[in-house]
């Protein structure tokens, strides 16, 4: 693979256009990015009887800074005000576990009886924010992404792991746990699980969120039952099965807070573990076939839409209508997760341009979005195209790829970039560049 290029140093359209080509990433692109109220960006989407004023999306990233009790810090509620200040019309907020023993770090919130009065204190820090500086809050929309981390808990005030496990991975088991001599989570513990789902989203709903995401992603326990091809039991083996725990919390919710939203950020397609090489390079160590990965072929080489259609397909019925795409697990693939020129220290170098990454990301969420056109979809990637992101996320919504676009990194460095691009103010690479 040639050297990865900073897109600081692409001097202009077409030698971005021209560098997309060398590395093979198809991507849409807008030459001119429109403002007003009649732009792709600036229209307003409609879900659910709710109403998101424009085509942006906070995406859920944790700030690992509420207290031992799950509770907002004064960190916590700044980061909650800069989320409602930047002008994104839907907040699909932070992550948030269900019970203490699911907590990813002893500083992840907490939804409990107890904590019902301040994630609602949290969620009306950032809808304020959002009206003092914009005015109208009638068409924006704050949800809360409900998790365990399963075998990447860490629960404990001294950060000691404590992994739950759904299923045997050799390469997780390894290296993040548990011991092959522990046992998997039962049958009746996910169903009591899923119970804990349930009356963590009444308790988000009480606590004024407008949706509520059942967490199925980047390596969590809702993402590995979706991989669990060889558990045994009601929750493994077949698609009817490994959706179970999904369809038991949505029957729930449904039975006691009937309006109430559901969404999914899910990781629709994946790949093998990879690994540090010699060179420094991110390299697949294990080959096929193997049953470990939800969204691949049974390689795990190569992605395979599937069944992930056949999941939204499912959703789609029981009226869960967003869904945030995603994809892989940082545990596993992190170039996958989140394309990026700097992982984390220690982790291996990009095998592939993340711009080849961007695009893999755009085209799942367009071919998903093809193929159950009644979700609205919330794309994800956009962060990596940095000064480009208008032009590329613009062309997505424009030719009905994705309906919003999701900023993560970029929203965490730059909060005000949405309406920098809805009203068309030149964007500031000082907050762009140094983020990346």
């Amino acid at each position: 693979m040639s050297v990865i290029r900073p897109l600081c140093e692409l001097a202009g359209e077409g030698e971005f256009l021209a560098y997309l080509e060398q590395v093979g990433a198809d991507l849409p692109f807008d030459a001119h990015v429109e403002r007003g109220p009649s732009a792709p960006l600036s229209r307003p989407v409609d879900f659910s009887g709710v109403t998101a004023g424009n085509r942006f999306c906070v995406l859920p990233l944790e700030g690992w800074d509420a207290d031992l009790e799950g509770r907002p810090t004064a960190s916590t509620r700044e980061r909650w005000r800069r989320m409602g200040a930047g002008g994104a019309k839907l907040i699909w907020a932070e992550s948030a576990a269900v019970r203490p023993d699911g907590r990813s770090t002893p500083a992840q919130l907490l939804v409990a009886d107890d904590t019902v009065s301040d994630l609602a204190s949290l969620r009306d820090s950032a809808v304020k924010e959002h009206e003092r500086i914009h005015g109208e809050v009638t068409d924006l929309v704050v949800g809360l992404q409900l998790t365990h981390s399963g075998r990447m808990s860490h629960p404990a005030p001294s950060g000691t792991a404590a992994p739950v496990a759904v299923r045997r991975h050799p390469h997780m088991d390894n290296t993040v746990g548990p011991s092959p001599d522990q046992p998997l989570i039962t049958d009746d513990q996910l169903y009591a699980l899923a119970d804990d789902f349930v009356h963590a989203a009444v308790n988000a709903h009480d606590a004024g969120f407008d949706f509520v995401d059942l967490k199925a992603c980047h390596g969590y326990l809702g993402h590995e039952l979706l991989g669990a091809y060889e558990r045994d039991g009601e929750f493994g083996g077949t698609l009817e099965n490994r959706t179970r725990f999904l369809r038991t919390i949505i029957a729930g919710v449904r039975s006691l807070r009937p309006e109430l939203t559901l969404a999914l950020r899910l990781s629709a397609f994946d790949t093998v573990t990879h690994i540090r090489d010699a060179d420094g390079l991110g390299r697949p160590i294990t080959t096929g076939p193997h049953r470990y990965w939800f969204g691949t072929d049974e390689s795990g080489h190569e992605v395979d839409l599937a069944e992930p259609i056949e999941l939204l397909s499912i959703l789609r019925d029981l009226e869960v209508c967003l869904v945030s795409v995603t994809g892989s697990s940082p545990y596993c693939a992190r170039h996958f997760q989140r394309p990026s020129r700097r992982l984390d220290a220690n982790d291996y170098e990009p095998p592939e341009d993340p711009l080849v990454g961007v695009a893999r990301h755009i085209r799942v969420t367009a071919e998903l979005k093809a193929a159950v056109p009644e979700i609205v979809y919330v794309g994800s990637a956009y962060s990596y195209l940095q000064q480009w992101l208008p032009n590329v996320a613009q062309a997505a919504v424009r030719l009905g790829m994705t309906d919003l676009v999701g900023l993560g990194r970029m929203h965490l460095a730059y909060p005000t970039i949405p309406m920098d691009i809805i009203d068309g103010r030149p964007l500031r690479t000082d907050l762009i560049e140094p983020a990346f």
